[in-house]
């Protein structure tokens, strides 16, 4: 690898932040679909003292193991494919989700799931995946991971619209707690309490 990994993961942190939730930070410029300009960002960039080259900014959107960013088919625009504070509309359409979605939290929110379901909070969706490991992976950066299943397809018959963010995350307004069940922890005493 060319770039060093403390080098990727600032940079991959630097465009969350100017790219889902702060970019006045450099005075980029979002339309209205998320987009930012590629020469404007690195430019913006550079005068903020976070330096960035076209090289680094393609291996990070290219190499990121979430696809939190893409390009525009020509390369000319990058955004972030969801998980934005600022409003953006990232021109969504709504489709059939799996009949089974998950989503990984940690077991000190737990109980404040199970009382109000999983609410969006400052972001304009919950985030789900339709792999159990990457649901897990997100819970454990948040501590002891919690494994809770989404019941998508009832979800869905009762009017509730899904979204596939282009990183294949799944997407919608919020879960009610009647939809979720726990399928793993790794915390003895959350799974005696919750069967």
């Amino acid at each position: 690898m060319k770039f060093s990994e403390k080098q990727v993961v600032a940079t991959s942190k630097f465009l969350s932040l100017v790219l889902r939730h702060k970019p006045q930070v450099i005075s980029l410029d979002l339309d209205s679909n998320g987009w930012a300009n590629v020469d404007e960002l690195l430019r913006k960039a550079s005068l903020a003292k976070h330096p960035l080259s076209l090289e680094l900014l393609q291996f990070v959107v290219k190499t990121n193991d979430k696809k939190r960013f893409s390009f525009s088919d020509d390369g000319s625009r990058i955004r972030a494919n969801q998980g934005h504070s600022v409003d953006v509309d990232l021109g969504l359409t709504a489709i059939d989700p799996p009949a089974i979605l998950f989503h990984g939290t940690a077991e000190r929110f737990i109980s404040s799931i199970l009382a109000t379901g999983l609410q969006k909070r400052q972001r304009h969706h919950v985030h789900l995946s339709e792999n159990k490991d990457t649901a897990i992976q997100v819970g454990r950066r948040y501590g002891v991971p919690v494994l809770l299943a989404v019941d998508a397809r009832q979800m869905a018959e009762d009017g509730v619209s899904f979204y596939q963010a282009d990183n294949q995350v799944w997407l919608t307004e919020e879960v009610p707690s009647r939809y979720l069940t726990i399928v793993s922890t790794e915390w003895p005493k959350l799974r005696s309490r919750f069967p």
